[in-house]
This record gives structure tokens, C-alpha cells and sequence, in this order.
């Protein structure tokens, strides 16, 4: 007895029996005209009949997929075989000759029904050769990041503890603060990485579903069935979701006495519109002074190892002052003018904000000073840049730059991807100085209200900190360190330190 495609199991699909009457040998051909499956000999007896031997037989995996037999509802002595491709719907040979179909054009619907069988497959092989284990990956990938993140986040904790017991009672008070941000990026990353998980498994839910209807139509059981399959003329499956990489913090703990400490949180770097660069303490004594060609710019940063970078627009480059005082030329930014510069705690990359004759760039290079993103125009071909004079990095990756030719805030995503730009609350915005906080909030100097004012990250106004009742002159800079002090430069040459209440 032979069996048809519908009732064989699919991991038995590869042995059929020969559909000849009393031949029971295995099946390897298929006469596409009788629908019958046969093996190499009665292939070859089927092809020597004067009566079957003009019939097309093929492979049995390149057989034409019989359709369901069903008669016309309206002529019922006529099977169904035809597709209107003007109506697209199945009609019999005589239906061709009425009024409602008169002038259109008819295809085989056996041949139709097999080309959308041949899409079905190509879809489902790519469905289970490659979306369906390519999202797997994606999970057991994020599965490793959730556990990492959890250690990672363990030791830092567990060295944030091991250096308060070593100096004591001098910082208890800032390793309360130190742990509770720790806790808040990694709720915040945990939660990023739990949303993608999420995302996947509502994925693989979609490729299941999907992969379950593509093989209904493979043997389609009426016609209403087989309708609906062959109006799926581009078949359109939902791309991976993207997924991001998580970038945990580093924590890298010293060993200091109580005078180091002490020295270490009260000194600071401090530039003015002159070009003067000086690292001085809250009691104003300066311990180096650096002359450049910066002016009103954010035209210097400190990595995570304590060493100073600067531009020097002059000369077109960015130096790099050593923990031993020593100056080097450390990026060479060709024929743009080096305008401000920002070193990313996330990951050690370094933003500088050029411009040349009527445009801007932004260009982030890597620790070792090589250039791997360039950022100057958005999707529709339009600048994003005039004067990019100071940078900040946000913690969802996004590029924060504070434009005064602009007028605005312009905010990309680490793809250099335009996400807004902010142009104040009323006319008239000067942006200068920008920073950003533990829970992505922007702050950005307004020096044409004298205020500071707080967006949200997604770039929505919050409010304005700090007004000139306040003593606020002219802001130029801003800052928020780990203690959630806000430090205000002013044209003044004078810092002002705030208590930031988020």
C-alpha cells in the first residue's frame, strides 16, 4: 500500500513504497501527471507505455504536490483546477467562460500551488537552518551575559568593600554612594538583558507559529485553505531583533593611605577660555599648569588612570599628559581643528569634536588613538555638526554634543545614528558645557538664560537647575561626580559645587 506525503511522518519521509499495485519496493520516482509514486522499474515500464509515455516523471524530492480534488460549486460535474489571476481565486475550466471571469487570465493551479510549495520549503529551511538557531544563540548568549554581569558585578562590589576597609572611616560615606550606583546600572543592565531575552523567546514563539502554518499548506486539506496560501505571493518573516552588547564597568581599587585619599578627592582639572589648564585642590592650590590653544571648548578630559588629555588646535592634535607629568603627542586629527575632547568610562574610547570650513565632525578612536567611527551626517545626507565644542557620553551608549553653531543639542546612538536634537525651550539657546548622570538624565549649560537645564534621555526637558538668583554667572561647564555633586564652571573663573538631588 502506498502511503501519501500527509500521512508520513517527517523523520520518515526519506522511505515510500512504490504506488503500483502489488509492488512493494522502494519509492524513488513520481509521475506528476497520475500522482503516483513508483520505483525504477515501474518508471521504466511506465515510460514505455504508448498510452503513459509522454508523462513528465520526476525525481520523488522534485515531484509536483498534487491538490485536493474538490468539484465547482457552480459546475459541479468540473473538478477545480484553474487560478484566475485577476480574481485569484480557484475555478473550474468552464467557470472561464462566464461573466464574472470573461477576459481574464487563467494559470494552472497545480503549477501555482507548486511554486508557492517550493517558497514554503526555502522558508522553512531558512526558518530552521538558520533564524530558528541563530535566535537560540542570541539567548544562550545573553544567558551567559546575565551570569557574567551578576560576577561581575559580585567582585566589584566585593573590591569597592576591600578598599573601604582599607581606609577606613575616610571614605564609608562614599562607598555607601559607590554600592548604590552599582546596584542601579546593574538593575539597569540586567533588566536590558532580560527585555532581549524576552524578545527572543517572543521571537522563536513567532518562528514556531510561522513554521507550523507554512507546512498546513503543504498539503492543504480544502480549497479555502489552498486560497489562502496562494495569496501569500512575497512571503515576509520578521528579522532577528537586534540585540546589543552589554559593557559592564570596570572597578580598579588602589591602595592608598588616608593622606592619598585625601589628596586624591580634593584635587581637580580646571581649564579657562585662555588656554590655561591647571590641576589645583578646593583650596586652591595648583600642583601643574599646562599652556594651550583651547578656548571656550571642552577642550580636556581624565581617563580612569588619572592621566590628561587635551587638544591643541594649533597644531591640530590631541597630547596626552602622563601620570609622570610627561607631554606627548598622542592623535593626530589631519586638517580638522581639534575643538573639544571626551574619554568614555564605558570602554576607554576617546571622542574628539572637529571642525573644518562650514561643517563639523565627531570621531571616536580607540585607547591606542585609532580612528573607528566617523560621525558627521544623518540618514537623510544632512550635517549633524557646526561646532561640536563639548562631548559627553551617556550610559546607554548614546553620543551627547553640545553644538553652539547649532544651537542644539545633538544626540546620536553608538551607531552614529541621529536620535534628537534639543534647541532650548525659548528662543535663543547657547549651549556649552554638557554632562550626563547615573540614570542617563543630560545636563547642558545655557548661557543665554543662565541656567543649566535637565532632559531626560530621550531628550525631553525636565527642568531648569541652578538660575542666576542662585549665583549662577555665565555657566560654561558642568559636572557630576560619584557623589552626585554637581560642579558648575563659570566665565567668572570660578567653580561652584551643588548637592545634585535627582
Amino acid at each position: 500500500m502506498a502511503l501519501s506525503e500527509s500521512q508520513i511522518p517527517p523523520d520518515a519521509q526519506h522511505y515510500l513504497v512504490c504506488g503500483t499495485e502489488d509492488c512493494e519496493k522502494n519509492c524513488q520516482f513520481y509521475c506528476n501527471d497520475c500522482h503516483q509514486p513508483m520505483c525504477e522499474q515501474c518508471r521504466d515500464e511506465h515510460q514505455k507505455n504508448k498510452k503513459t509515455k509522454i508523462h513528465d516523471v520526476a525525481s520523488y524530492s522534485e515531484r509536483k504536490r498534487q491538490i485536493p480534488v474538490e468539484k465547482c460549486k457552480i459546475h459541479p460535474t468540473k473538478e477545480i483546477d484553474l487560478l484566475c489571476e485577476v480574481c485569484w481565486i480557484p475555478i473550474c475550466s468552464k467557470c472561464t467562460g462566464t461573466k464574472e471571469h470573461r477576459g481574464h487570465v487563467f494559470t494552472d493551479l497545480e503549477m501555482v500551488f507548486n511554486e508557492k510549495v517550493t517558497l514554503f520549503h526555502k522558508e522553512i529551511a531558512k526558518i530552521q537552518d538558520y533564524l530558528n538557531p541563530t535566535s537560540q544563540d542570541l539567548k544562550t548568549e545573553i544567558a551567559r551575559d546575565i551570569t557574567a554581569i551578576k560576577e561581575i558585578m559580585d567582585d566589584i562590589r566585593a573590591s569597592m568593600r576591600a578598599e573601604a576597609d582599607a581606609v577606613k572611616k575616610v571614605v564609608d560615606a562614599v562607598m555607601s554612594d559607590n554600592i548604590e550606583q552599582v546596584d542601579k546600572t546593574e538593575q539597569s543592565l540586567l533588566q536590558t538583558l532580560n527585555e532581549q531575552g524576552l524578545e527572543i523567546d517572543d521571537y522563536s514563539n513567532y518562528l514556531n507559529s510561522l513554521t507550523k502554518t507554512l507546512y498546513s499548506y503543504l498539503s492543504p486539506s480544502n480549497i479555502q485553505q489552498l486560497s489562502f496560501a496562494l495569496k501569500l505571493e512575497n512571503l515576509i518573516i520578521r528579522p532577528i531583533p537586534e540585540t546589543s552588547e552589554t559593557v559592564p564597568p570596570v572597578f580598579s581599587a588602589g591602595q592608598y593611605s588616608k593622606e592619598d585619599v585625601a589628596k586624591l578627592l580634593g584635587r581637580l582639572w580646571v581649564s579657562d577660555s585662555r588656554g590655561s589648564l591647571v590641576r589645583t585642590d578646593l583650596n586652591r592650590n595648583q600642583y601643574l599648569r599646562i599652556r594651550s590653544s583651547g578656548g571656550c571648548e571642552g577642550y580636556h578630559t581624565i581617563t580612569t588612570d588619572g592621566e590628561l588629555l587635551y587638544t591643541d588646535r594649533d597644531k591640530n592634535v590631541i597630547k596626552r599628559v602622563t601620570k609622570h607629568n610627561e607631554i606627548i603627542e598622542f592623535i593626530n586629527t589631519g586638517d580638522w581643528e581639534a575643538l573639544s575632547v571626551h574619554y568614555s568610562k564605558i570602554n576607554g574610547d576617546i571622542f574628539v569634536g572637529l571642525r573644518k570650513v562650514r561643517k563639523g565632525n565627531v570621531i571616536r578612536y580607540n585607547k591606542t588613538g585609532k580612528e573607528i567611527q566617523n560621525i558627521q551626517i544623518d540618514k537623510k545626507r544632512q550635517k549633524l555638526y557646526d561646532i561640536p565644542h563639548y562631548i559627553t557620553e551617556n550610559m546607554n551608549g548614546n553620543i551627547c554634543v553640545s553644538d553652539y553653531g547649532k544651537e542644539a543639542v545633538v544626540v546620536v546612538d553608538k551607531l552614529g545614528q541621529h536620535r534628537f536634537s534639543y534647541t532650548g525651550q525659548v528662543s535663543g539657546f547657547g549651549p556649552y558645557g554638557i554632562s550626563t548622570d547615573v540614570l542617563g538624565h543630560i545636563l547642558v549649560c545655557d548661557s543665554v538664560s543662565n541656567t543649566i537645564h535637565l532632559l531626560d534621555q530621550d531628550g525631553q526637558f525636565l527642568s531648569q537647575l541652578l538660575t542666576e538668583e542662585q549665583g549662577i554667572e555665565h555657566p560654561r561647564s558642568v559636572c557630576v561626580d560619584n557623589e552626585n555633586n554637581l560642579w558648575v564652571g563659570q566665565l567668572t573663573n570660578t567653580v561652584t559645587v551643588y548637592k545634585f538631588t535627582q
